[in-house]
């Protein structure tokens, strides 16, 4: 089922979860166990993250070093069909630029299709640890709205191969990220919502957003999308404080700010079981509060810590 059907069929906010891949020689036992608590709650659906390959330099017997590939996390699309066939719930697999090729793109793809996985989340994905800036793979995309494309095309029927005739058109549901603080590689707000309504404009159904701890500017960023004249739904994505750590990873990794309430309440915690009750208790405050505003979704960045997450879902 799609996520728009989902939020069209429903009496009122809808709860999803996102969870990322196992570690490459990890069993999938350690995602159920996960997922187990969270899904008492009937979540809508699932997603799962994608992650780009790496090229890492292995040291050969004679002193020189070999370049090699490695994906860390590997599995998306066997996760999404595990998780549904475990908990008959929808999934929706990431989709990225970020190390792959036009034909891997197509590929994933179409395993997703044949799995009957109807929704996709599409994102450019972040650079490399070794690159300054994101470099796409020779052959792939360099924007999520070039990625996009290919994945409005296949729904047309449209391949890579132009030679292909009758072909089967997919039906996925295409979601794109928003970002209520701004890319932080847009100049400007006004050139952010642009692209954003192109992708929009291209065939993007729904917008999930990046992680905020300010409900103001979800709802500003909600209010100048309209203006701009994008439609389609936007779900907040939500991640609760579980650390003193997250006071400074978070804003450097994500390019968020924190408001000066939440950091002074976890500065003032002694240890990071005080954090987890302060941020338990500011997700609780900013879910009531999106809830009653009406948002489609309440989408909750899982990782690590589902029962701080699930003891937020349990009191609303």
């Amino acid at each position: 089922m799609k996520v728009t059907d989902h939020i069209k069929d429903a009496a009122g906010t809808l709860v999803s979860f996102e969870v990322l891949p196992p570690l490459k020689g990890k069993g999938i036992d350690a995602l159920y166990r996960h997922l187990d608590p969270l899904m008492a709650f009937n979540p809508a659906y699932i997603n799962v993250t994608y992650h780009r390959s790496e090229h890492v330099f292995k040291k050969r017997a004679d002193g020189s070093f070999e370049k090699v590939v490695v994906r860390k996390r590997p599995g998306t699309e066997a996760i999404c069909a595990a998780i549904m066939n475990k908990y008959n719930v929808d999934t929706v697999p990431h989709i990225i630029c970020g190390g792959f090729s036009l034909q891997d793109t197509e590929d994933a793809l179409l395993t997703l299709s044949y799995l009957g996985i109807d929704n996709v989340l599409v994102l450019r994905g972040d650079a490399a640890k070794n690159e300054s800036a994101f470099e796409p793979e020779p052959g792939g995309h360099k924007f999520a709205s070039d990625l996009l494309k290919q994945v409005t095309n296949l729904n047309a029927g449209v391949y890579l191969e132009d030679e292909l005739k009758g072909t089967h058109k997919t039906g996925f549901c295409i979601g794109v990220a928003g970002y209520p603080e701004k890319h932080f590689e847009a100049p400007n707000m006004d050139s952010d919502l642009n692209y954003l309504k192109k992708k929009v404009d291209a065939g993007a159904d729904y917008i999930v957003t990046q992680m905020f701890y300010d409900n103001a500017k979800f709802h500003a960023f909600v209010k100048a999308c309209r203006e701009a004249g994008i439609q389609v739904p936007i779900i907040p994505g939500m991640k609760p404080i579980t650390s003193k750590k997250q006071l400074t990873v978070l804003p450097k990794t994500f390019h968020i700010d924190l408001p000066t309430e939440l950091s002074n309440e976890v500065l003032r915690c002694k240890t990071d079981e005080e954090v987890e009750k302060v941020g338990e208790q500011w997700l609780l405050q900013q879910s009531r509060e999106l809830k009653e505003a009406g948002v489609p979704v309440l989408h909750y960045y899982t990782l690590g810590k589902p029962h701080v997450v699930a003891n937020v879902v349990r009191q609303l």
